[in-house]
């Protein structure tokens, strides 16, 4: 009886350990680390990228210097966006003859309240890009230009389709 005791026990301890080591495991450390470089490598590639527009069309430059990431204002042929939210309609500007567009401004102000103010204590102007259609009124473009003083954006960038050298 001791021997098939021995026996049963070994045979109890050999399943026990098949049991233990027969499972398959998945190595989670490797692929936390692929998708964390992923991940960095997505949010590095992604920064400077301006939103596109299929409604509007951006003149063409020679400038080799990338914009900054800023507050965005788009202006399509209908349109007026800021950060991809509609402000006002163009046709509602173009007949007026105010030089100040109080809902762009109110907007603008808005957005600058959500920004870091600088540890300084000086206050700079803020910055701006401004995706305009090529096709734009330059009275229209006059009045956001003043807009976008009044509300103390004075670092002011024009965003353009960058043309081939040569």
């Amino acid at each position: 009886m001791t021997a098939k005791a021995k026996l049963s026990d070994r045979s109890r301890r050999m399943a026990h350990f098949r049991a233990l080591h027969s499972r398959g495991g998945l190595n989670l450390v490797s692929l936390m680390d692929i998708f964390t470089v992923l991940v960095f490598f997505l949010l590095v590639s992604s920064g400077t990228q301006l939103p596109s527009n299929k409604e509007l069309t951006l003149p063409t430059s020679v400038a080799t210097k990338v914009p900054q990431e800023t507050l965005v204002i788009t202006i399509t042929r209908s349109d007026i966006l800021v950060q991809g939210e509609k402000i006002i309609e163009i046709s509602q500007l173009l007949g007026s003859d105010i030089t100040v567009i109080e809902g762009l401004k109110e907007a603008l102000i808005f957005q600058a309240s959500k920004q870091r103010q600088p540890l300084t204590g000086v206050v700079a102007g803020h910055a701006v890009t401004i995706m305009g259609d090529e096709n734009i009124p330059y009275q229209l473009l006059k009045k956001i230009l003043a807009t976008c003083r009044q509300a103390n954006y004075t670092q002011i960038a024009f965003a353009a389709m960058q043309k081939a050298k040569g």
